[in-house]
C-alpha cells in the first residue's frame, strides 16, 4: 500500500475516477426518464439532454460503468487505476466499432454520432487517469518496490 492510501489522500487521478463514476451513474438514473416507451434493446431510443440517444439497456450500461467506477474510488488508487484503464480501453473499442455499428441490427443500445465521440473523450480521460493512477509506483526505485512486495 502506499503513502496516500495508508494516510487516507486522494490523488487528482482518484477524484476522476469518482466524479465520472457518479457522472454515468446520473445519466443512467436520467435515462430511465425519457426512454419510457421505449423497447429495452431499441436500436433507437430517445434522447437524453436533446443529443444522446438511449434506451433502457444502454441506462443499465450506464449505471454498471458508474458503479464500477465509484467501487474502483472506494478501492484507492490501485483499483481507481485498475477499473479506469478497463473501462478506457472499452469504451475507446466502443467508440471505435461504434460507427459501423450505428445503422445495423448490432445496435443494441442505441447509439449515435455524439455518443461515438463522447466514448472517445472518456476513454483518453479515463486511460490517462488509470496510467496516471498506476505510475508513482513504477517510479519507485527497486528497493522501495521490493520492500512493499515484502510487506504485503
Amino acid at each position: 500500500m502506499d503513502r496516500t492510501e495508508t494516510r487516507g489522500e486522494r490523488t487528482w487521478p482518484e477524484w476522476v475516477v469518482l466524479a465520472f463514476g457518479i457522472t454515468y451513474l446520473a445519466v443512467g438514473a436520467l435515462g430511465f426518464a425519457v426512454t419510457s416507451g421505449v423497447g429495452f434493446a431499441a436500436r433507437e431510443g430517445d434522447e437524453l439532454l436533446g443529443i444522446f440517444e438511449v434506451n433502457p439497456l444502454h441506462n443499465i450500461v450506464h449505471l454498471a460503468i458508474g458503479a464500477a467506477l465509484v467501487a474502483g474510488f472506494m478501492g484507492g488508487r490501485r483499483s481507481s487505476g485498475l477499473v479506469a484503464m478497463l473501462i478506457g480501453a472499452t469504451y475507446l473499442l466502443v467508440g471505435v466499432i461504434g460507427p459501423f455499428v450505428t445503422d445495423s441490427d448490432a445496435n443494441i443500445l442505441a447509439l449515435n454520432g455524439p455518443d461515438h465521440i463522447l466514448h472517445i473523450g472518456s476513454a483518453v480521460v479515463l486511460l490517462f487517469a488509470g496510467y496516471a493512477a498506476r505510475r508513482p509506483e513504477a517510479q519507485m526505485s527497486g528497493t522501495a518496490r521490493s520492500d512493499m512486495r515484502r510487506a504485503a
